[in-house]
């Protein structure tokens, strides 16, 4: 099945879920099952910048969004250690506690810088600015990759958002393993709470606006045990992706 057509079958009907803090779950990839089984098994060896095939790593050039609207561009801080041996406790009570401290200076709006250091618990974590391959963001195998805890974490993620013109009523579409929050300029979009699979669009925001020019989107993912990632994109008043958005890491 191509991207386009899982895309068609399993996204929520956005003009149908525009409520926050809607919930689906779907059956895990095969790919990802896989994946899974060969970790539990030991057969995948965590080593330094072993990104391929899930990531690249990010040139100086602004990126386009996919052909779907998906933004592919981030960076991404190395995981936070946050014990879960379940991911049943990620009420939004937790949640939010869990996220009451962002690690980085300054407002929401401020952006760190590919290979900054930030010490979080006493442990000195990177940012690290990276291209997604697929539309989603594979926040397990980032750690993975960098030798790090794949199990029991906090991914933070920020990325500058592009638009060519000031658009109104944008959604901010989100889908992610297990919870997470987001927040565009500095508000907060989107909130998924509990344990979830990741879906296409499962939570949409309220209308917000999109600036000509610079615009940050900040997100952070929790997860106990299982992979982790995420997926976003924005999408117009009448469902439609935004596809004409560039993503930069600074």
């Amino acid at each position: 099945m191509t991207r386009k057509h899982a895309i068609l079958s399993r996204v929520i009907p956005v003009l149908a879920a525009l409520a926050l803090g809607g919930t689906a779950t779907v059956p895990a990839a095969a790919a990802d099952k896989a994946q899974a089984g060969k970790i539990e098994a030991g057969k995948i060896e965590a080593g330094p910048a072993k990104l391929a095939p899930y990531f690249t790593v990010a040139t100086g050039a602004a990126k386009a969004a996919d052909a779907d609207g998906f933004l592919q561009r981030w960076l991404l801080l190395e995981p936070i250690d946050k014990p879960n041996r379940t991911n049943t406790v990620f009420t939004g009570t937790y949640v939010r506690q869990a996220f009451a401290n962002p690690p980085f200076s300054g407002s929401f709006t401020t952006m760190p810088r590919d290979g900054q250091k930030v010490t979080v618990a006493g442990k000195p974590l990177v940012w690290h600015a990276l291209d997604a391959s697929p539309f989603d963001v594979k926040l397990f195998n980032f750690a993975q990759a960098y030798g790090k805890q794949t199990y029991g974490v906090i991914f933070w993620a920020v990325t500058v958002v592009n638009s060519p013109r000031e658009i109104h009523d944008v959604r901010v579409a989100v889908g992610s393993n297990s919870a997470s929050m987001w927040w565009l300029n500095g508000q907060e979009a989107a909130s998924l709470f509990g344990d979830r699979r990741m879906v296409m669009d499962d939570v949409v925001s309220e209308p917000m606006t999109l600036h000509k020019g610079r615009n940050i989107l900040r997100g952070a993912v929790i997860n106990g045990p299982g992979l982790s990632d995420f997926c976003v994109r924005f999408i117009d008043e009448k469902g439609h992706p935004i596809t004409d958005l560039t993503t930069s890491t600074r």
